[in-house]
């Protein structure tokens, strides 16, 4: 039995029923002596109560705070993880803050309530943790990957899954992990998942993560302009994307594209994604 709690033969002490033939009229019972008494018992009752709430609410408080450090030190590690990962590529740095701000903005505009889950920004930040698994001969390698170094290759949506997989805060932020390869027309992988089979988080995410990519300077090209970005991300409407999606992210950009810029720059000078487990602070929009 825990610190403070009252033993049931106590409580039972406390609220034992007064004999009733004490307050019947015309009865000689005590009268108001008995009546004082159960005021008085009720009076210790209400303390012993109230010292087993303040008791009990402390233990919560202290529950809540080894579950919130918990979390942070989980989160703490994938971020790592998924940071090893983007340090091994110069030419992808910022790419996980950049995704994660172009994502959320793009699903608050498509299902706001979908926005308001913690665990969206998580799958949006982790998604590639599963290259940790990757060979470094060829997630770095500076020319094309033969078919069967693609082949290892395809395989770090289901890795990065089942590092996260287990983690159950974090386990909604498997589909966004497992499934942001997937193509609209059904031909991506893993899993081959075809239209709105695939999950709204990975739809949504890979509009923002192509658009990051043709934005970005690789060593084989230089960055695409915005205009043809977008374009590009049109052209593929019903074959990688899906086009509801594409629609809304063009939108988005035409009509925010300098506000999103700006708010994506402006988080330069923080430290990266935050590892604080409530939705107000991880939706915030990270740094490039």
């Amino acid at each position: 039995m825990g610190r403070g709690t009252l033993p049931p033969r106590r409580l039972r002490r406390l609220v034992r029923p007064m004999d009733d033939h004490a307050f019947r009229p015309g009865t000689s019972g005590g009268g108001d002596a008995d009546l004082a008494a159960l005021q008085a018992q009720l009076v210790v009752f209400a303390r012993e109560l109230g010292m087993l709430y303040h008791l009990e609410r402390a233990r919560s408080r202290e529950l809540e705070r080894a579950v919130r450090s918990v979390h942070e030190t989980y989160l703490a590690t994938m971020k790592a993880l998924a940071q090893v990962v983007e340090a091994k590529d110069e030419t992808t740095r910022g790419h996980l803050d950049r995704t994660q701000a172009y994502g959320l903005a793009l699903a608050r505009r498509i299902d706001p309530a979908l926005a308001d889950r913690p665990e969206l920004a998580y799958g949006f930040f982790l998604h590639d943790i599963g290259k940790v698994g990757i060979p470094e001969r060829i997630l770095c390698k500076p020319g094309p990957l033969s078919e069967e170094e693609w082949d290892v290759m395809k395989t770090h949506p289901e890795i990065g899954a089942q590092i996260v997989e287990p983690i159950r805060f974090l386990g909604g932020a498997t589909v966004v992990i497992r499934h942001h390869h997937e193509r609209f027309d059904g031909r991506g992988y893993p899993a081959g998942l075809r239209g709105e089979e695939i999950p709204l988080p990975a739809r949504i995410f890979a509009v923002a993560d192509a658009f990051d990519a043709m934005t970005s300077d690789r060593p084989y090209r230089p960055a695409r302009p915005v205009e043809r970005a977008l374009q590009e991300l049109i052209g593929g409407r019903g074959t990688q994307f899906d086009p509801a999606v594409v629609e809304e992210f063009v939108s988005l950009v035409e009509e925010e594209g300098e506000r999103l810029a700006a708010a994506v720059r402006a988080g330069s000078s923080s430290d990266g994604w935050s590892v604080d487990p409530t939705p107000g602070d991880l939706l915030g929009v990270g740094p490039p």
